[in-house]
């Protein structure tokens, strides 16, 4: 890739177990002095290859970021119906977008069966309800966000009289960025998203162009996605993110440029790189000026 040619523009992933909180804050202000364009945090009660370390809820400390940053956009990867209930989530989302001026965006799935599904005591869900449940919660967070009060009486979630003033900096509401990989999530993005997020096909042994294969693959059908919504292809922001354990990418100048022109031929307009960690996983320090100097300019 030359300086001429276009490039995925950078955000950074720094989880919420930065321990004490004035760490993760200062990571947060790092990134953005950087020049990333966003950092988002994981919206999870707990994470299962960090389970027994702290975690801190991605709410207040994206509000507490919102107070230590002027540019950069602040957001979650991903909230989730979980154990999010839209409506007390809207609220927070309305006050956060307040806070940071307009500078949150929204990123949602439709979770897991790990942890998180199971916390509040509700049974075991098949991927086709999780699915199900996901597009009547986003549709739920949709209204919210836009009106100024509402009432939905729902299949799984209902709002009844709900107030939401202000209401966003943003208008009409703040940006979603829905991760999705079924066909199922691929419309509800086409249909409700202003982004989309895919990790590929997660983990430490996916070979890189199984990878690679995968995301374009996942892009075409998410192009597909979009016309039968009758949006453009542009329509949405395409992000991909690099896995905890995806070292290959950062290996040298050469393989980032490459992984780089190789994720703009599918479409990507973003790459996501968890910020570097005292545990040795996500992008290194050493390999941090590789990727900054890749997205310089």
């Amino acid at each position: 890739m030359t300086s001429r040619e276009p490039r995925p523009t950078l955000s950074a992933l720094v989880l919420p177990d930065r321990h004490p909180v004035q760490v993760f804050l200062a990571e947060v202000r790092e990134a953005e002095q950087a020049g990333v364009r966003a950092v988002w945090t994981y919206d999870h009660l707990t994470w299962p290859l960090l389970a027994e370390g702290p975690w801190y809820g991605a709410v207040p400390l994206l509000a507490a970021a919102a107070m230590v940053t002027d540019r950069v956009r602040l957001g979650t990867q991903v909230a989730s119906p979980n154990f999010r209930h839209p409506v007390p989530f809207a609220k927070e989302l309305m006050t956060l977008d307040q806070l940071t001026g307009g500078r949150l965006e929204l990123g949602v799935g439709a979770g897991t069966e790990g942890p998180d599904a199971l916390v509040l005591g509700e049974p075991p869900r098949t991927r086709a309800e999780r699915a199900d449940r996901f597009a009547e919660w986003l549709d739920l967070l949709d209204v919210l966000l836009r009106e100024p009060v509402t009432t939905v009486h729902g299949e799984r979630f209902t709002a009844v009289d709900a107030h939401q003033l202000p209401g966003c900096v943003q208008q009409p509401r703040l940006p979603f960025t829905v991760a999705a990989t079924g066909p199922k999530a691929l419309a509800l993005a086409a249909r409700q998203g202003q982004g989309w997020v895919t990790y590929g096909p997660y983990g430490a042994a996916v070979e890189p162009e199984e990878w690679f294969a995968a995301v374009a693959d996942q892009s075409r059908r998410l192009t597909g996605a979009l016309a039968a919504q009758g949006r453009e292809p542009g329509a949405l922001r395409r992000s991909a993110q690099f896995g905890l354990e995806m070292y290959w990418p950062f290996q040298s100048r050469e393989r980032y440029a490459d992984t780089l022109g190789r994720l703009t031929e599918a479409g990507i307009d973003e790459v996501s790189v968890h910020w570097p960690r005292p545990d040795g996983r996500g992008v290194s320090r050493s390999a941090l000026d590789i990727v900054a100097e890749a997205h310089a300019g």
